[in-house]
């Protein structure tokens, strides 16, 4: 047993399922019950409370502007999922077939849709002091990191906020293509937020290519603010589409 898991190995049989069941699994089982996203849902928001209070009370020098962007760090998806990998939710999720051979047990999606569900699975079973508990230990880590040193300026994170503010709506990113004989320029990845494109980027790794497309996206926003939103671009899509054909050619060479 996962110690940090203790309060939620105490509920319901039907409760820990309920928050450990992908959707992959239901949509190929159509009697396996219900899944985790109205689980998820809830999780989110509390999150978003817990943490906000948390903030409020260890930053009282903070302005709302900072307490925001603080709080965005410590519930992003990458955050969560780093939360699910300690606990170890990743080996207990139930995924349908599909998903498990796509490698689903170790998406950032993924783990950090079933730390939200866990979260919201306490909440319903335990109450609200129990889940504050919980969220506090399992993000002790994160929390403590913001707390101490603020939100770094790092790429991914100033997408976010820039993101979040615009449309409402988080980044994510897509791994376009792969090239094993290159290793500086192994992976490109596009960020997008909604159906919206934003950037693309080489990088010898994910990390790398992934920071470097947000870097872009961020330069975008500054330089081509007033004519980037009229078509939802904020870098030209033909430009990228050139890249990406010079990259495949030469993965083919």
């Amino acid at each position: 047993m996962n110690t940090g898991l203790q309060v939620f190995d105490t509920l319901s049989e039907d409760l820990r399922r309920e928050a450990l069941t992908h959707a992959s699994y239901t949509n190929e089982d159509r009697e396996g019950g219900p899944n985790n996203e109205r689980l998820e849902f809830l999780g989110d928001a509390l999150l978003g409370a817990v943490i906000a209070r948390v903030l409020f009370v260890a930053c009282p020098n903070a302005t709302e502007g900072d307490l925001t962007r603080m709080r965005a760090d410590i519930v992003c998806g990458e955050a969560l999922a780093a939360a699910a990998e300690r606990l170890d939710l990743g080996s207990q999720l139930i995924f349908g077939r599909g998903e498990e051979l796509a490698g689903g047990r170790s998406r950032i999606r993924n783990l950090a849709g079933v730390f939200e569900a866990v979260v919201g699975a306490i909440y319903m079973g335990k109450g609200l002091r129990s889940t504050e508990t919980f969220v506090r230990r399992s993000l002790k880590v994160e929390i403590q990191r913001v707390v101490n040193d603020g939100v770094p300026v790092d790429p991914k994170s100033a997408l976010q906020h820039l993101c979040q503010a615009r449309w409402h709506s988080a980044p994510e990113y897509f791994t376009v293509s792969e090239q094993a004989d290159s290793p500086e320029e192994r992976f490109y990845v596009e960020v997008r937020a909604g159906d919206r494109f934003l950037a693309r980027a080489y990088g010898s790794n994910k990390r790398e290519a992934q920071r470097r497309a947000a870097e872009h996206a961020c330069n975008s926003f500054k330089d081509n603010e007033n004519s980037s939103y009229k078509d939802g671009y904020l870098e030209s899509p033909e430009n990228h589409m050139k890249e990406l054909s010079h990259y495949e050619s030469r993965a083919r060479a």
